[in-house]
């Protein structure tokens, strides 16, 4: 009686719990769309940082995917879009957290810049009393680079311009390098962090991120 009893606390035990995000939880084995509120526009239309969460059945670790980060630079949005169509999604350990738009002034716009006009990837880590652009950044890197054990931001060339697929790291990180190299890109380049940036704001709070 007692080892089945201990067996069934094992079993519990070892249930994986619900993910928390934004006040919202997200059930093992399912995937829930969470607005996480940012502000509002001129008009008083709410702008959100939209999360998507796919929470696998079993534990793992946590990976972000975000794009337009730089609101013009809009192949990562399509980008996401596939991989939330991947069926290798079923099966998978851990936790996806899909932001396809970051910067949704930017994207909104057309432009790279928030409406204040600075750069969100040279604002981080931002502060919740700051700029836009601070508020943004603090936001994002709170809710979700912190939540995660590895990210993965994608941009693109804006209008009128042609970039090579690449991987930009900083060499001094073998960790990354690694990463880099498992991810597959036709180009690994070396890039200094930049201070401000999602790259050195996730290397201080010990996330790595391509």
């Amino acid at each position: 009686m007692r080892e089945a009893e201990t067996a069934e606390g094992k079993r519990k035990s070892s249930k994986t719990p619900d993910f928390e995000i934004g006040g919202k939880k997200v059930a093992p084995g399912t995937r829930k769309i969470v607005d996480i509120p940012i502000s509002l526009l001129s008009n008083h239309t709410p702008v959100n940082l939209t999360v998507n969460v796919v929470h696998g059945n079993r534990p793992g670790p946590v990976l972000f995917v975000s794009g337009a980060v730089h609101g013009d630079e809009i192949v990562g949005v399509e980008v996401i879009r596939r991989v939330l169509k991947s069926p290798a999604l079923r099966g998978m350990r851990g936790t996806l957290l899909a932001v396809p738009v970051v910067n949704a002034f930017g994207f909104l716009n057309h432009t790279r810049y928030l409406p204040d006009r600075r750069d969100l990837n040279r604002c981080f880590p931002g502060h919740s009393r700051g700029s836009l652009a601070a508020q943004l950044a603090h936001l994002f890197l709170s809710e979700i680079v912190e939540r995660s054990d590895f990210g993965i931001d994608l941009h693109s060339a804006a209008v009128n311009r042609v970039n090579l697929p690449q991987i930009r790291v900083n060499e001094d990180d073998p960790e990354i390098m690694e990463y880099a190299e498992a991810f597959g890109a036709p180009i690994i380049l070396t890039s200094p962090l930049r201070e401000g940036s999602l790259r050195q704001a996730g290397r201080e709070a010990k996330v790595p991120i391509l």
